[in-house]
């Protein structure tokens, strides 16, 4: 009887749930699902990671590559985060050039990485007009099932943490660049965003981690970047319904509680990684 009535009427069958402050999953509105993470699963790249929210589950690989700066930003390298939602990861994604949520993950994705300033791209220079790094961020979702902006930040940051870079220098007599492949460093992380996303029914339940069949009936998603100072890096509501002040600012709160849990499991998972002396 209840799958039928999930079927016939699936947002009326999540209301009956959320009246009991609780989720069809089992969850508690304010829960998240277990979130676990891996880092340097990809040994080809310079740097990788890959994140598990639920069943969503994205990987990042990163590869720096030697550009020369733009005439605008000639000390600055250049930071280029792609997104991929393949068929491969929910049906509802079809093959082809990227669809219309991808490139708006992607857009996202290079907002918070301006916005927060998560690398300074000074950092990425080598010399002044003549050299710089490229950091390609390769993020693909390989499962679907809701939340993917936040896992796609938290794989983002974890693969730029693990991410090491050689040594490059200019020879002075050829005017050409010598890499020195014995001689890494690991980024400079300035800061360390996470983004936590809430779905809103009914303009007044907010739940956070919305599953997918959660978001395709919310009236609105949310997603909130916040910093380990406690500030708002980017906020995202593609439309739907308003929401109160106060309303967003309980997203606000949540996401800095959940910034403090995402913090420690990269730390946790970048120390198990370190090898023993």
């Amino acid at each position: 009887m209840a799958a039928g009535f999930k079927t016939a009427e699936p947002l009326e069958y999540h209301r009956s749930f959320l009246k009991e402050n609780c989720r069809p999953d089992g969850r508690e509105l304010g829960e998240f699902r277990p979130t676990t993470l891996n880092i340097g699963s990809i040994s080809t790249a310079d740097g990788s990671a890959m994140v598990k929210i639920g069943n969503t589950t994205v990987i990042c690989g990163i590869k720096a590559e030697l550009a020369m700066p733009s005439t605008d930003a000639p000390d600055k390298g250049y930071i280029v985060p792609n997104v991929d939602l393949p068929p491969l990861c929910s049906s509802r994604f079809r093959p082809g050039p990227p669809g219309e949520q991808a490139q708006a993950a992607s857009q996202f994705i290079a907002d918070v990485i301006d916005g927060s300033k998560i690398i300074k791209k000074e950092d990425l220079c080598i010399e002044k007009s003549k050299l710089c790094w490229v950091l390609y961020c390769d993020i693909m979702c390989l499962d679907y099932d809701g939340n993917v902006l936040d896992a796609c930040i938290i794989t983002l940051l974890a693969a730029l943490k693990n991410t090491q870079i050689p040594k490059v220098t200019i020879n002075k007599e050829t005017d050409l660049a010598e890499v020195d492949l014995q001689h890494k460093r690991h980024l400079q992380i300035n800061k360390h965003p996470v983004a936590s996303s809430f779905a809103v029914f009914d303009d007044t339940v907010i739940i956070v981690d919305p599953t997918a069949e959660e978001e395709s009936l919310a009236a609105s998603v949310i997603t909130a970047v916040t910093d380990e100072d406690d500030q708002l890096c980017a906020f995202h509501k593609p439309g739907g319904s308003s929401l109160s002040a106060e309303k967003l600012q309980d997203c606000i709160t949540r996401s800095v509680t959940r910034h403090r849990e995402i913090g420690r499991l990269i730390d946790k998972v970048l120390e198990s990684t370190k090898p023993s002396k």
